[in-house]
């Protein structure tokens, strides 16, 4: 594999493309898809937020945050977020909200809850819509968004009170039902890839770059199938180093642990090799690391 290849793929990204990687091993040609991560829009920067926020880049979301807070505002508490700091309407006017969107309204002392729910229901409806509050209060607004004239069907549709039923008392706490939510719905949108389409469409931009960049001998490792309970699904990536080190992963344990192993032998050659891992046999159970699933990998030296 060319670092170039990866440089284009990159270009692409940044161009707001959503590119393709093709990968070809034993006769075969596989598809890695990659698309830019959904959009959650934050309304309201208070505590909850900051744990949702937290969580939802782990899981791959793109946040935005906003508040007219500027204390609250800040990149200072948003690091890698879009940060909006600016009146609530102002900001849903600005930020054309579509479809693919998920929306958390969590603004302060729910001041302006139901005016971010009205200038929301009067655009496109986002994918998600979710707002914290009690029941009781949830039920109120909704009456009285009928009798407005909003939709039932846009009513119906949000979220409130936010988040799954575990019993959530903490922000933190509160921020894992949420995110937990986030999850369930972004996965009834799941398609299931045509014949060698490749399952994860995720972007590690820290990996592409340095697979694209880094001027190290280096390898890249990509999971093209894998059955049963395996850790990853197929289109999870990993590089290698020449010393062992990686960014990235395709599941851990003693199956990536023999692909860093197989990716060592490769690097510096221009060569590539199909591994075939056994994740249920007597090497996996010695280190207590049985899912009993299997996984193959392509491993390519990048030149």
């Amino acid at each position: 594999m060319k670092a170039t290849v990866l440089q284009e793929l990159l270009d692409q990204l940044n161009r707001g493309e959503s590119p393709d990687l093709i990968l070809s091993a034993d006769g075969q040609t596989y598809i890695r898809k990659f698309a830019e991560a959904d959009r959650l829009i934050l309304l309201g920067c208070g505590h909850v937020s900051i744990d949702v926020y937290r969580l939802a880049k782990t899981i791959g979301f793109d946040v935005v945050a906003v508040d007219d807070r500027p204390m609250f505002a800040n990149f200072e508490r948003f690091p890698d977020a879009q940060v909006i700091c600016d009146e609530f309407i102002s900001a849903i006017e600005k930020l054309r909200i579509t479809r693919r969107d998920y929306v958390c309204v969590l603004t302060r002392g729910h001041l302006w809850d139901a005016q971010c729910i009205r200038a929301i229901l009067s655009g496109e409806m986002p994918y998600y819509l979710g707002l914290i509050s009690s029941k009781k209060r949830a039920a109120g607004l909704r009456e009285i968004l009928i009798e407005e004239g909003f939709r039932k069907e846009d009513i119906d549709a949000i979220h409130a009170p936010i988040g799954l039923k575990i019993g959530a008392m903490t922000t933190a706490e509160i921020a894992v039902s949420i995110c937990a939510e986030l999850i369930q719905e972004r996965h009834k949108r799941y398609v299931k890839p045509r014949e060698n389409e490749l399952t994860q469409t995720n972007v590690d931009y820290d990996l592409l770059r340095y697979l694209a960049t880094f001027d190290e001998p280096r390898a890249m490792v990509t999971v093209l199938s894998s059955t049963g309970s395996t850790p990853v699904k197929s289109g999870s990536m990993m590089a290698v180093n020449a010393l062992g080190h990686v960014a990235g992963t395709v599941g851990g344990g003693c199956g990536e642990a023999a692909a860093i192993n197989k990716a060592r032998r490769i690097i510096g050659r221009d060569d590539q090799a199909v591994l075939h891992i056994d994740m249920s046999n007597e090497v996996a159970a010695d280190n207590d690391m049985v899912c009993g699933g299997t996984m193959t990998v392509l491993i390519e030296n990048i030149t």
